[in-house]
């Protein structure tokens, strides 16, 4: 029974990962290229408290309660762009010092290979 709920719950995971739309934008904020839209996508959470606050508003007002999930579904992507841009800005800050450490490591090869063999380098 167990191993049937591990696996229901892995596929649900894999199924909102690859088709829902902010886990796909969430996504492609994580990749190197991506991080420096991590602060401009905090933006994105805008909309969807104003979604919420619409919702809660339409159901004080005598609104169906299932309005309540898609309360808590627009307060959670809201919330996963919010986490995000502070994510991205430190995911990038150890990108950039990691590609720093990267190019000083090369130059210093290359200095030292230069002066391993001095004619080497003339040619």
């Amino acid at each position: 029974m167990i191993r049937l709920l591990w696996a229901l719950s892995a596929h649900a995971r894999y199924y909102l990962r690859r088709y829902m739309p902010t886990n796909i934008a969430l996504d492609a904020i994580r990749t190197r290229r991506g991080l420096k839209w991590g602060i401009p996508a905090m933006l994105l959470a805008v909309p969807y408290f104003l979604a919420a606050n619409h919702c809660i508003t339409l159901i004080e007002g005598g609104g169906p309660g299932w309005l309540n999930l898609l309360v808590l579904l627009f307060c959670w992507n809201a919330l996963k762009f919010l986490i995000m841009g502070p994510v991205s800005v430190i995911l990038l800050v150890r990108a950039r010092v990691q590609e720093a450490v990267e190019r000083r490591r090369a130059r210093r090869m290359n200095e030292a290979q230069s002066l391993k063999y001095p004619m080497a380098s003339v040619a």
